[in-house]
């Protein structure tokens, strides 16, 4: 006979782990490391660049590595932004349709803000 941890309610019913909170967790823990490591670029850039031009920031923009590093911050913060959302609406809104609709409106609008700033970097770096 193996044991098992699950209690025999558990068992009767079928249920068990869903096995995606590990991964989610992960993803929340990897994007702020990344995050404290891209913010604290960016922090440190805008110190430097304070007073300089309309022209000078949009060269500095220009560079490769720059608007590269832009990016990666742009798609880690809103991906950041879903998972925190998206654990604080599975934890706290219980009617499921409000949750479902929650969720879709959540990822629609953290995808399409992450649309508009990468568009708007690469508007500035290669200067349409």
């Amino acid at each position: 006979m193996t044991m098992s941890l699950r209690t025999h309610m558990g068992r009767a019913r079928g249920l068990g782990s869903a096995k995606e909170g590990t991964q989610h967790w992960w993803h929340q823990r990897v994007t702020a490391v990344a995050l404290m490591l891209l913010a604290t670029w960016f922090v440190i850039s805008m110190m430097v660049m304070a007073g300089a031009s309309y022209e000078e920031v949009r060269a500095w923009i220009g560079h490769p590595v720059v608007a590269g590093l832009l990016l990666l911050t742009i798609g880690f913060m809103f991906y950041h932004l879903k998972l925190g959302l998206q654990v604080v609406i599975e934890d706290y809104v219980h009617a499921e349709m409000l949750k479902l609709g929650s969720l879709m409106l959540t990822s629609g609008a953290c995808l399409v803000g992450a649309l508009a700033c990468a568009l708007s970097v690469l508007f500035v770096a290669f200067g349409g």
